[in-house]
Parts: structure tokens; C-alpha cells; sequence
């Protein structure tokens, strides 16, 4: 049978005149239109926005939840298998005998900096505590949340949260963007990973949609990071001045006020718009280096004063349950279940109740107390068997709504950061050969999350578990739960002088994601090219902090109307995700036929 010879001929036209000279006019008209209605309407109708997006948001993972999840364990699986097998494994990303562009501390360096930074700060505390009160063995009634019981299901979700799973999104992208781009010689953007299944039609209307879908994805992906981003340079900020008007009172925790976000972005946003068009990156890059520094300060003033014997422990038998659990992990999905399904298995009197029993027992952040409290004067009379009967009844609506608002939330992250990480990832992998990109951009950043999740999360949990925190940390805000950990573990000039270093790098990352993202939307625009308009650069910073202010006062000073945009945006690019692994899995089958052919002919 013969085999066709791979499409190359990717011509994506750009203008030659004019104020888009170097741009593709529909990607650039149509991914500008996008964010602008976003904006506008987020600006002129907050209060509709954000109800509209709650709704779609519901509505989206009712249907798509299951989708979300089992496509990431597909990811994953896809990514081994092609590692593991001999004949795809080796393939070099470049010429036969080319050499990787950079040493293997370099590559690692560079992974660390691109898929990491704001997450960790964080999450490294806030992720392992918050699933030590809430995860599916908790929920299902399997362990006593906050117990010491807990810890092994709490580094289980986090590790599946922040592991393999989660970086293989990344290494989809990217190995497919390197494929093409070095075996091939094709342009880095999106479009170019799906062309074995596009063919000619990669330089007409579909491509332009795969590349929007990449550009929305993005400023979504970078937006939600920027807006936890700022929301703990607030609370780092508050901690050293005293300020009043950066915070405002939750019910029961302090949270950064609207004001207070609204002038973190605003400076945040200048730096990252004057970097990328004056070339003050190379000097983001310098402070990269001082923000690995920082970092590594970081761990071992917790590794000092935290609980290094409880991390190390919890690291060891953690690492072994993840991937004892890995496969179940992979596939695991929920499914909603209705108030009519709900109905159907209650016993006969607490019919009359449905309705508010439905609510509080399908609650996936309340636990029993908080259901039997919040019972009606009326329903509270129903005999105790009957009450547990409901709350078991609600078990599966509690479990998928804990996925949905957690693990769905994680992966729509990664999913909507993968066009920015995965591209400086195949930037960065010419010369490797397809199972290093796999198993070093897989397996060691992974590791390195999984010891910082363990040393710094593992502290805070120590410090509730003995008593010592009294729970302060439990009870703080996600961005603040950094600094309320490090307030239990030092004091007076130290603690200051850690405080201020967590905001200098928490500023720094932000500026250099948001440096870099303005970047990558402006190379997939253009074409593949580096070499974009500082203009348009500067006009993509702009609404860039449009979109994440529009949507922090839609969601009043909250982040829920920004993470409720990325979880719709991502879906569509995680369809994506999947149409690039059957692309490359065909274009590696059809080129490893090819070269059998040409070696059996002696071509």
C-alpha cells in the first residue's frame, strides 16, 4: 500500500502592509473580537456575566465532567505508550545525530520556571491541607477528615492534582509542536500538530479555529493564574504594611478587597506589558535565576522550622499510594445524579423533603454536622436512621460535585495553560529524543512538585494536626494559607523577611507568566514568528488586564467568574488535545513505515 508524503506545505498568510503587517488578519480580528465581547460584557452586565457563566459552567460539567477526566487519563496513557514503545521512543526530535540544544540541568531549570511558579506559591500549602478535609474517601464516609488517617487520601488527590497526570496536558502540546517542528521543519503554532489529519485544509478556516481555540485558551489559562496570583500578592502585601484597604472581612477569614486586586494587577500588568515590548525580558530572565534562588531559600526555611521528618515520611509512602492508585486515578469519573434519582432510593418519609435534603446532602464541601444543622424545623424531626439514609442517598452527587469543582478545575487549567506551556517546551527539546521529552518532562517536574507539596504542605498539616496552629490555617483564604503557615512557624524579623522575599517572587513569576503568555498569543497569531509588534504586544497586555479585572469585579473581588470562563474556554481546546495525539500517532506510524520502506529499498 502506498503511503502518501506528510503535508508540509503549511501556508499561513500574514499581512505584508498596515497595523497587522506580520499577523494573520482572521486569527488576530477574530481572537481580539472574542476577549473584547468577554470584556464588555463582564464590564457593562458584571452581575448577568457572572451568573451566566456559573449556569454554563453547571450546565458544561453535568455533561462534560466525565469527558474532562477521562481524556486526561487517555493523555497520560497515550504519552507512556509511545515511550515505552522501542520504535517511537527513539525517534529524535531533530537530525539523526543532532545533540539537545541544552545540558539536562538547564531543560529541567527551564520546565520548573515555565509550568510552575504562582501555582506552587499558591497551592504547595493550600492544595495537601485543603484535601486533608475534602476528598472522596472523606466524602464516601471511608476516613475521618482532618485525621491522621487523612493525610495518605490527601497526598493521593494532591499528587494526582499536580503529577503525572497533570504535566503530561503540558507534554501533548508540546511533543506534538516539536515533532513537526523538528522532524519537519514546520512553524510552531497550533495548527501545525494537527496537519497529518488536516492536510491542505491547515491553511484554510479550520486552522484559523485551531489557533484562536489556542489563543482564548491561553489568555484564559494565564488570566486565572494572574488573578490567584495577585490575590496572594495582596495577602503578602497586607501581612508587611498593615493596610487596611487591601483586605475586607469573609464571614469568617480576611480576603484582598476589589481595591487591593484591582492595583496588583494594575502594577503586575505594566511590568509585564513593559517587558515584553522594551526587552526587559532578558532581565525577567536574570530574575528567574533569583527566583529559583528564592525558591530553594523558601524550602529550607521550611525544611529548618517546619516538619522535615513528617515531609520526608509523607513523601515516601505518598509517592507509593499515587502510583499504587494510578490506573483507578486515570479513570476516574463521577457521574451527577438528579433529584428525580435521588428521590427514587429515599425512604418513603422523608418524600415530603426532597427538595431541601436533596441540596444539603449532595453538598460536596459540607460535611454531616453541617447537613444535620442546616435541616428544617420539620425535616429535622425525621428519625436519625432516615437522616443518614439521605445523606448516603447524596453520596454519588457529593463525590461528583468534589470532582467537578477540583479535579475538573485542575485539569481546565492545565488544559487552558498548555498552548503557552507546551510551545516553550518544544522551544526547549530540539536534539531529545521522544521518550526523553516524555519521561523528563513528565516524571521529574513532577517529582519536584510532590517535595514541595509534601515539605511545605506537610507543615501546615503538622502544625493543625498537634494543635499548634489552633486552626488558623485551616480557616485562612487559599492565597493567604502561604503566610498564616509561615506566621506559625517564625516570628519577628525572620518571618518579615520571608514574607517580603514570598512577595518578591510571587511578583516575579507573575510578571514573567504574563510576560510570557503575551508572548505566545502574539507568536500563534503571527504565525509561528518571534519576531511580533511590540505595538500588538502592548494592545494583548491591555486586554489581557481587561479581562482579569472585568472579571474580578463580576465575580465581586472573588475569582469564580475568571475560573468559570477558563473551565468553558478549555473545553473546547481539550477536543483539541485529543485530535493531537491521533495527529501524531499517525504521523509517527506513517513515518516510521516510510523510513522501514526506505531501508529495505536502500533509498
Amino acid at each position: 500500500m502506498a503511503l502518501e508524503e506528510p503535508f508540509t506545505d503549511l501556508k499561513i498568510r500574514t499581512q505584508r502592509t498596515g497595523f497587522y503587517k506580520g499577523y494573520s488578519l482572521p486569527i488576530a480580528l477574530v481572537s481580539k473580537l472574542s476577549v473584547s465581547l468577554l470584556v464588555l460584557w463582564a464590564l457593562v452586565w458584571p452581575l448577568s456575566a457572572n451568573h451566566t457563566l456559573r449556569s454554563w459552567k453547571s450546565g458544561m460539567l453535568s455533561e462534560f465532567n466525565t469527558f474532562y477526566n477521562l481524556s486526561v487519563g487517555l493523555f497520560v496513557l497515550f504519552l507512556f505508550l509511545v515511550a515505552l514503545i522501542p520504535s517511537t521512543g527513539r525517534i529524535r526530535l531533530g537530525l539523526e545525530d543532532e545533540k539537545p540544544e541544552f545540558s539536562n540541568f538547564s531543560w529541567f531549570s527551564m520546565m520548573f520556571g515555565a509550568g510552575l511558579g504562582v501555582g506552587l506559591m499558591v497551592y504547595a500549602t493550600a492544595e495537601p491541607l485543603g484535601l486533608w478535609e475534602t476528598n472522596p474517601l472523606t466524602i464516601s464516609g471511608e476516613i475521618t477528615p482532618k485525621s491522621e488517617d487523612a493525610i495518605q487520601g490527601a497526598y493521593r488527590y494532591t499528587f494526582l492534582h499536580t503529577g503525572f497526570h497533570a504535566w503530561a496536558i503540558y507534554v501533548v502540546t508540546g511533543l506534538s509542536l516539536a515533532y513537526y517542528a523538528f522532524t519537519r521543519g514546520m512553524p510552531l503554532t497550533i495548527r501545525t500538530a494537527l496537519t497529518p489529519l488536516l492536510g491542505e485544509y491547515s491553511n484554510g478556516v479550520a486552522g484559523h479555529v485551531i489557533d484562536v481555540l489556542g489563543v482564548v485558551a491561553t489568555i484564559l489559562g494565564v488570566a486565572v493564574t494572574i488573578g490567584y496570583g495577585v490575590s496572594q500578592l495582596v495577602d503578602g502585601a497586607f501581612l508587611i504594611t498593615g493596610a487596611n484597604w487591601l483586605v475586607e472581612k469573609d464571614v469568617t477569614k480576611m480576603i484582598p478587597s476589589t481595591a487591593g486586586l484591582i492595583t496588583a494587577l494594575i502594577v503586575v500588568m505594566i511590568m509585564s506589558t513593559l517587558s515584553a515590548v522594551s526587552g526587559v525580558g532578558r532581565g525577567v530572565k536574570y530574575l528567574s535565576n533569583i527566583n529559583l534562588l528564592f525558591s530553594m531559600l523558601l524550602l529550607a526555611v521550611f525544611i529548618v522550622y517546619g516538619s522535615f521528618a513528617f515531609a520526608a515520611t509523607t513523601y515516601a509512602t505518598a509517592l507509593v499510594d499515587y502510583i499504587k492508585n494510578f490506573v483507578p486515578l486515570s479513570f476516574q469519573a463521577f457521574r451527577p445524579i438528579s433529584e428525580v434519582e435521588f428521590a427514587s432510593v429515599l425512604p418513603a418519609e422523608a418524600a415530603p423533603f426532597v427538595g431541601e435534603l436533596f441540596a444539603g446532602a449532595t453538598d460536596p464541601w459540607g460535611t454531616k454536622a453541617t447537613y444535620l444543622e442546616g435541616l428544617s424545623n420539620d425535616s429535622a424531626g425525621l428519625s436519625d436512621a432516615t437522616k443518614t439514609a439521605v445523606y448516603d442517598a447524596g453520596t454519588r452527587g457529593r463525590l461528583f460535585g468534589w470532582q467537578a469543582g477540583w479535579t475538573t478545575f485542575y485539569w481546565a487549567w492545565w488544559i487552558a495553560f498548555s498552548p503557552f506551556v507546551g510551545l516553550f517546551l518544544a522551544r526547549i527539546s530540539r536534539g531529545r529524543t521522544v521518550r526523553e521529552f516524555i519521561l523528563g518532562a513528565v516524571i521529574a517536574p513532577s517529582l519536584v512538585c510532590f517535595a514541595w507539596m509534601a515539605i511545605l504542605g506537610g507543615a501546615a498539616i503538622d502544625l493543625e494536626l498537634n494543635g499548634d496552629a489552633n486552626g488558623s490555617i485551616l480557616t485562612a483564604s487559599t492565597t493567604a494559607t502561604l503566610f498564616v503557615t509561615l506566621g506559625e512557624m517564625i516570628s519577628g524579623n525572620l518571618l518579615t523577611v520571608v514574607s517580603v522575599m514570598c512577595v518578591l517572587l510571587t511578583m516575579t513569576f507573575l510578571v514573567t507568566s504574563a510576560d510570557s503568555g503575551i508572548l505566545v498569543m502574539n507568536t500563534i497569531m503571527s504565525g509561528g514568528s518571534e519576531d511580533t509588534s511590540p505595538l500588538h504586544r502592548i494592545l494583548w497586555g491591555v486586554l489581557l488586564a481587561l479581562v482579569i479585572g472585568t472579571l474580578l469585579v463580576a465575580g465581586g473581588g472573588g475569582l469564580e467568574a475568571l475560573t468559570n470562563s477558563m473551565i468553558i474556554g478549555a473545553l473546547p481546546f481539550s477536543v483539541v488535545l485529543l485530535l493531537m495525539c491521533v495527529s501524531l500517532a499517525k504521523a509517527m506510524i506513517n513515518d516510521l513505515r516510510r523510513l522501514n520502506r526506505e531501508t529495505r529499498t536502500g533509498l
